[in-house]
C-alpha cells in the first residue's frame, strides 16, 4: 500500500498541509521584510563572519 493511501484514510489531514503553509509562507514573508528594512553595515557584517577566524 502506498504512503498517500495511508494518508487519505486520516480524517482532517488536510488541515496539517494548510497549517504549514502558512508557517513557511509567514515565516518567508517575515524574512523579505528584514531583509528590505534591515541596515546594510549589519548586512556586510554577516557577509564576512564566514572569513574570519
Amino acid at each position: 500500500m502506498k504512503f498517500i493511501n495511508y494518508l487519505e484514510k486520516i480524517a482532517g489531514v488536510d488541515i496539517y498541509a494548510l497549517t504549514s503553509f502558512g508557517i513557511f509562507f509567514a515565516f518567508f514573508i517575515a524574512m523579505t521584510i528584514w531583509a528590505l528594512k534591515a541596515d546594510k553595515k549589519l548586512i556586510d557584517e554577516i557577509n564576512r563572519i564566514p572569513l574570519n577566524n
